[in-house]
Parts: structure tokens; sequence; C-alpha cells
């Protein structure tokens, strides 16, 4: 009652919700229990495309289910840890739902992790079985010795195509793949299946809504990896909200699922919301813009959602240029900032190319699946990432405090709703910090971004007060990064920065000050690199690194990261106008 007073109280935006509820009912169930409610009201629906194989929702719910008793087979039990290192991909979304159903937890975690990561997340959580691709096997083989893990089961990519395309998979991206022995210790897909179907007991957990389901990594509020715990309703409530705010949406409807499963958007909104609301996953294994507009113009998707470098990638591809667009009904941008001049350039895009609607931006983070805010899909305001979903409220309030500050001035997002996280894995004071209860009674995240909200209640966007790089959308932690290359030896000190980059909105830079001795040579570069492949995921690996016989220092003696990103700033507008650098 409390959070429906407050909603009254708090939410000038009511006016703007156009036929959008200010609150919505919630299903009292799993995830495997929404995803199999719908297929029941839509058994013959397709639930999934992948490489041009129809996966229908009554097919999915039988494989999920046999993927179950398997896992029972082999031992799961409720409240277990399972590692999911999978790329959006049909076994991905069985063994997700799957693990859900026996009542265990999906741990899910990028498939590009280093070694020393992919070791970190299965100690940190505690994981006993892993699920992962067969190109990927050999980093779990090398770090097994050093981590408790009763299984790793191997899907493989052709395992999941229609035979002329396995065909032609095999002949160029198969070929590719490092050989795995035949005596390797893991449980191939078809073997794990087989042991599914000679077990004929109870395999369905009786859990609740509030119950641990999946957990995500992120850095929280200080850069530091951490394992976001998320519920059943966390995930069903965001998939009720994605549809309310999108009253144009229809079962059947495709999404072109590009976003990956370990990441809050893409499974919160391209995989989870699809699949509870009749929607139909166009399933991307692995992003290439050119792939990615080949699938959507292929299979005239309705939904498309992205982070702002695959819009600016998307106006560049000649294979656009003559595109019809009609068909979308929603575009989605999330994950970083979109700036005001590329939502510009992608909104006449799309009215170039016959589409009806602009890109909606959001704003969210995995503290709360992924989105909470959205542009209204009938208004917008330059600059705004929107307003709350139903059920959701945001408040602006002085860093570090818990006072709302007026409209139209500069605090730290807060936000509260059905969506918000248990808590962070093993850091209850982290937790303490981050989620709050305030005077009206309500659990409220503290983002650690700054913004402002207009007396409108639409949401402004500025900046994260956490020191924080974005990559493609991708979270990258200079603290950890540091640290890294901190360990060393050839390291006295080191500094991580975001360059700004067309592409990738920022890419990373490491800046090196060698111990004594070391040579500041081409040799000495390729070490430090190799070093970084081992232990950093590809895509926070540095574009280049700088040595430096001194880094700059603030008063306090630490490193003035700020210089850094300030020189950098320099040197890219000395190139683009040559002619101003002389004259300043």
């Amino acid at each position: 009652m409390n959070a429906k007073r407050s909603f009254q109280v708090k939410t000038p935006w009511l006016a703007f919700r156009g036929d959008v509820p200010a609150q919505l009912d919630y299903p009292d169930c799993t995830l495997y229990d929404a995803v199999e409610r719908c297929a029941q009201k839509y058994p013959d629906y397709p639930a999934y495309v992948f490489m041009g194989r129809k996966t229908s929702y009554r097919i999915m719910v039988q494989e999920i289910n046999l993927c179950a008793r398997a896992l029972k087979a082999i031992g799961v039990r409720p409240g277990d840890k399972i590692t999911m290192a999978m790329p959006n991909c049909p076994q991905a979304v069985t063994m997700f739902y799957a693990i859900n159903l026996v009542g265990a937890t999906a741990n899910m975690i990028h498939p590009l992790s280093s070694e020393n990561e992919i070791e970190f997340y299965l100690k940190e959580s505690g994981s006993l079985f892993a699920v992962t691709l067969d190109q990927f096997y050999h980093k779990f083989e090398a770090i097994r010795q050093n981590v408790t893990l009763d299984n790793i089961i191997l899907a493989s990519i052709p395992d999941a195509l229609s035979r002329p395309v396995r065909v032609g998979y095999m002949l160029t991206e198969g070929r590719k793949q490092a050989r795995i022995p035949k005596d390797a210790p893991v449980l191939r897909w078809h073997e794990f299946l087989r042991r599914g179907l000679a077990y004929h007991w109870r395999y369905k957990a009786e859990k609740k809504a509030q119950d641990e389901a999946v957990i995500l990594y992120s850095g929280g509020t200080t850069g530091v990896t951490k394992g976001i715990q998320l519920t059943n309703l966390n995930f069903n409530a965001l998939g009720a909200q994605i549809i309310a705010t999108n009253p144009m949406f229809r079962p059947g409807d495709k999404m072109l699922a590009v976003m990956p499963m370990f990441h809050g958007f893409g499974l919160g909104v391209s995989i989870h919301s699809m699949l509870v609301n009749g929607g139909c996953c166009i399933l991307v294994p692995r992003f290439t813009p050119d792939s990615y507009a080949k699938l959507l113009l292929k299979y005239r998707c309705n939904l498309i959602a992205g982070v702002p470098t695959l819009y600016e990638a998307l106006l560049r591809l000649p294979k656009m240029k003559n595109a019809d667009l009609s068909c979308l009904k929603g575009v989605y941008s999330g994950g970083d900032s979109l700036s005001v001049e590329l939502k510009k350039r992608f909104d006449k895009f799309l009215f170039d190319h016959h589409a009806t609607i602009q890109v909606r931006e959001g704003y969210g983070l995995t503290e709360c699946v992924t989105a909470s805010c959205l542009t209204p899909y009938h208004i917008s305001r330059e600059g705004s990432i929107g307003i709350p979903f139903p059920d959701t409220y945001y408040k602006i309030v002085e860093h570090g405090t818990q006072n709302e500050v007026p409209y139209g001035t500069d605090g730290e997002i807060c936000l509260a709703g059905p969506t918000v996280m248990m808590g962070y894995l093993h850091h209850p004071e982290e937790t303490a910090a981050t989620l709050q209860t305030h005077a009206d009674g309500l659990t409220w995240v503290h983002t650690g971004d700054l913004g402002y909200m207009d007396s409108d209640g639409f949401v402004y966007f500025k900046q994260r007060i956490k020191r924080m790089i974005v990559t493609s959308g991708y979270n990258v932690y200079p603290s950890q990064m540091e640290n890294i290359l901190d360990a060393h030896e050839l390291v006295q000190m080191s500094c991580v920065i975001g360059v700004p980059d067309k592409l990738k909105m920022q890419k990373v830079k490491a800046f090196v000050m060698l111990k004594p001795g070391v040579p500041a040579n081409e040799e000495t570069w390729d070490v430090l690199m190799a070093y970084l492949k081992k232990n950093v995921a590809k895509y926070a690996m540095p574009y280049d690194i700088e040595f430096r016989a001194e880094l700059p220092k603030t008063l306090v003696g630490k490193v003035a990261y700020r210089v850094l990103e300030e020189e950098e700033l320099k040197k890219l507008a000395a190139a683009a106008d040559p002619t101003e650098a002389k004259a300043e």
C-alpha cells in the first residue's frame, strides 16, 4: 500500500503515459512457469529462430523439460549454482529455463571471459556445474584443477542446425575450432540429454516468485565485479513492464535478439520478455553489423534493441541503403548514453527507410535486471531517457544522502520497484550502501549515476559518478584493469582510461610506468599485451599501451587519471582540426 500512495504523490509523469497503466499485476510464479503458461496459449507460435531453423513454443517447453530431467539425472539439486558461458543459441535458452525448473540458479557469464575471470566466477558463485560451447572448453579445462566442478556440459552450435546448414558450418567455422580429446572429462550435449530420457522421477522444484533465479555480474557502485542476485519476480515483472510500455506489441512479433544472454539487457528484454508474451526471438550468437542488418531484413523484424554503437554501424552499411524498415514497431537504445546527434541521424535514417517510429532511449542497470525507464512511444524530449516503468519510482537525491533535490537540480539517480535485486552476492556492506530504505518505506537503489528530473517527471542522465568505461555497451572498470597490470613484474604503476571513439563510444587505453631498467620498447609492449589477453575479456582489451616515465599525480599523491583523459581529448581535437591546435 505504501508503494501505491507514494506513486500518486511522486509521479507527475502520469499525464505522459498515454494508455500505459501506472500499475500492473505480476505473476506469482517462476521464470519457467511464466514461459510454460505462454506456451499453453500459443503452442504453435515460433518461440525462436536460429540460423533459419524455427522452434515452436510447444517444442521449446518439451526440450526444457527433457533438459531439466537430465540435470536431475546428473545430480543437480534445488539451490545449486550452474554457470552458463553461452552465446544466444537454442541450447542456452533450453538450459536457462531448465535450470529454473529444477530450482537451481543460473550463473550467467561472458563466454569470452579470460581463464582467470572464469575461475573467479565459478568460485564466487560456488558453481558445481558449468555449461559452455565446445569452442570455449579449453579455457575451462585450463582452470579445472583450481575449482570444484562435478560436471562440464558441452554444447555445440552444429547440433542446433538443420542438416544443410550444419554441413556449411562445419566446412567454415567448424574447421577453426581446436580439437577436444575424445577422453576429455566432459558431458556432451547429446549424452547429457540421453540421461534425461532415463530419468522418471520428480524433477520440478517448488520455488516462489521471490526466490533467487539468476546471478548476473556488474561492478556495482565501486567498480569491483560482483554477482547480482535476481529473483523470478524481477524478470517476470520486467516482462510485464516491457509489454505494458509497448502497447503496439502483438504475439508473434519478432525481436532481433542480438544483445547477449549474460547481459541483463539481452536476457531480460530480448529473450525473457518475449518468451513470456508470445514473441519470437531471432537468436544471434555472434554479432557483426553486417549479420545484424542481414537478419533484420531477412526476417522483417518488428523490434530491435541495442547499444548506440550498433545504430552508428547500421548507418554506414551499404546493404541498408535501400532497406525497407516499415516492419519496425520499436527501436530501443540502452547500455550507454545515446548522443542527441546520433539519435537525430538515426531517426532520419528510419524515416527515410519507411519506418513510422523513432529510437526510444531507456535507462537502467543490472541491479534492476536492465531497463527501468523508457521514452514513451508517443512523446520524447531531447536528451531525456524517458519516464519510469509502471510501479517503478525515481527520485534524485543529493549524493551521499537520502535528501531529495528540487526538479531540474543535478543529483544521484535513485529508483525503486519490483525489478530491484535481492543484493550483491557475498557483499553485504555494499548491498547495504546500494539498497537503502528511505522514509517513505521503499527500498531504493542508489545508482551512483548523476542526473536530474524535470517538473513533468522526465529523467535526464548526465554521467556516471563512479569511474567506469563503457565500450560497445560493456562495462570496463579501470581499477580492475590497473590491479591486473600492476601485478605484472615489469610494471611499476598503471592508469587506465576511456578514450572517446565514434564506433565504440569509448575505447580502453592503458598508461604504464615501467620498473627501473625495463626498456620501453616493442618487445615489452608485446609481453604486456599477451599478459592482458590471458587475464581480461576481449572487449576490455586496451587498443594501446603508452609507456610513461612518470604518471601525473594529484595533490594527495593519487594518479591523476583526469589529466590523462584531458591529454587524449586534446590529441583528438588536434587530429580533427590541426590549424586550431596550432593556433592554440
